[in-house]
């Protein structure tokens, strides 16, 4: 088994946080001494109170789903004699309300396009592999919220 860290910090002055007008920026620790500033986005609280050129929660959760899902495909179709030379995918993650005053993440679709040197797949072997991925990505699987993979073009 396997486990993973992040430190998470942040500070503020008390008396800003006592009137609720206290930034919400904070970094995430990484390992490799990586730090990574991180914010609510300006969907969720007030420019003042944010960090605009930081990554916010749900955007980082979006990303793992999508960096986990390329992982895995990346090894999969490369397993089965393709070569890929180029993956982008534009994520997307819907917040909605699961109950009175609940959000969540309800639904992260990926739209993954892939470059290959040589043949490439055809549209069932894609979807073949892409369904193999999501049900091996270990960040998909620990979420409640519906993930969709659109991988065609």
């Amino acid at each position: 088994m396997s486990s993973y860290f992040a430190k998470i910090v942040w500070s503020g002055e008390a008396e800003d946080v006592r009137a609720n007008r206290h930034s919400r920026a904070h970094e995430w620790r990484l390992d490799a001494g990586l730090v990574v500033p991180a914010s609510p986005g300006p969907a969720v609280l007030a420019p003042e109170l944010i960090r605009e050129d930081a990554v916010d929660p749900e955007e980082g959760l979006v990303a793992s789903v999508s960096s986990c899902h390329m992982l895995f495909f990346l090894d999969l179709i490369r397993l089965r004699g393709f070569t890929p030379i180029h993956y982008e995918d534009e994520a997307e993650g819907e917040l909605g309300e699961v109950a009175p005053r609940r959000k969540a993440v309800v639904k992260i679709t990926l739209r993954p396009k892939v470059t290959f040197d040589g043949e490439a797949p055809d549209q069932a072997m894609l979807e073949k592999i892409h369904n193999k991925a999501h049900d091996l990505c270990f960040i998909a699987n620990s979420l409640k919220s519906e993930v969709v993979v659109d991988f065609r073009q």
